[in-house]
């Protein structure tokens, strides 16, 4: 077995790891959000941005607290899980910030948008806001240090393997010129 391999092995699994965890999250993200509930009454859709925040601060300290923090919770996984599966090691910080809140927000808005047609569940713009900032918290708070961490082990070989966003892809090409007939 030559050099490296054992890194290369250890890479992929750390990469399937981080794929089955999220397809796993995903699908409890879609139970809960998009089942159908039995409900006797439903509010209107909430489009106004902050409005269903300030009315969850109206109910008090514990109610706003609890649901306020289930939707910032809620996809806030994603802000790990998503460069976990990426198993990038080498990599940009406000680039991988830029592209898990993306990722995340248009989740959000995907989810948002199928509980259109699901009995019982309302859209709401400030849940696509918490949401969206649950997953921006929770990558800020762990992926840096981690990535960090990672890179300062002492066996190099075991994300030797992963990819590298290379800041130089080699010289432009070129296009020969062809003359143009009389």
């Amino acid at each position: 077995m030559r050099q490296g391999s054992g890194g290369r092995t250890a890479a992929i699994r750390f990469r399937a790891a981080g794929g089955f965890l999220l397809a796993a999250h995903l699908l409890l993200v879609g139970w809960i959000t998009l089942r159908p509930l039995d409900v006797p009454w439903m509010s209107a859709a909430n489009l106004e941005p902050l409005a269903g925040i300030k009315a969850d601060l109206a109910l008090g300290g514990f109610q706003a607290t609890r649901r306020i923090g289930e939707a910032l919770l809620l996809l806030a996984p994603l802000g790990i899980l998503l460069p976990l599966a990426g198993g990038r090691l080498v990599v940009s910080p406000w680039g991988s910030l830029v592209r898990t809140v993306a990722a995340g927000a248009l989740l959000s808005l995907g989810i948002e948008l199928l509980q259109t047609g699901v009995p019982g569940q309302v859209v709401d713009i400030d849940s696509l806001l918490l949401n969206t900032l649950g997953v921006a918290l929770a990558h800020v708070a762990v992926v840096p240090a981690t990535r960090g961490w990672l890179r300062r082990r002492k066996d190099p070989g075991l994300f030797a393997a992963l990819p590298r966003e290379d800041l130089s892809q080699g010289p432009t090409p070129t296009i020969p010129r062809v003359g143009i007939a009389p």
